[in-house]
């Protein structure tokens, strides 16, 4: 299992009227977590890019369990279960360790497809390279 820990601090443009953190950003908070992730492996997106892919978020699922507020520091925790094959499903829990509290979970799935043709393919064999040490 891949699992990969980053933080990142509520600014106030990502609270509402209530002062919480809007529902919206913890959308915004998993791809900073999987970008990070991504980068620590030597797969930033613009190498995935440069080697004619691109990789459409096609799921997500968000479950809220406490609020977040202006200033905290949130930690991003992102999980990669298994290698994978044609999606790539990465679990996700933000917590606020000040508090001692879990803000919330979900997870995303991705795929790849060909830049040029913006069709569907299996995951290529450079990202699995950086992947498969890790599972074996």
């Amino acid at each position: 299992m891949l699992t990969h820990k980053t933080n990142i601090r509520v600014r106030y443009a990502d609270t509402d009227q209530m002062q919480f953190v809007y529902n919206g950003k913890y959308a915004e908070y998993f791809e900073v977590g999987r970008t990070e992730m991504m980068r620590e492996l030597g797969l930033p997106y613009k190498v995935i890019e440069e080697n004619g892919y691109q990789m459409p978020l096609i799921r997500i699922h968000i479950e809220y369990k406490n609020p977040a507020f202006y200033d905290e520091l949130l930690e991003i925790e992102t999980k990669v279960e298994k290698l994978p094959a044609v999606k790539v499903h990465i679990d996700y829990t933000v917590r606020c360790n000040e508090r001692n509290v879990e803000i919330a979970n979900g997870y995303t799935e991705l795929v790849f497809i060909k830049s040029k043709t913006k069709k569907i393919s299996r995951v290529p064999e450079f990202f699995l390279e950086k992947f498969r040490p890790i599972f074996e």
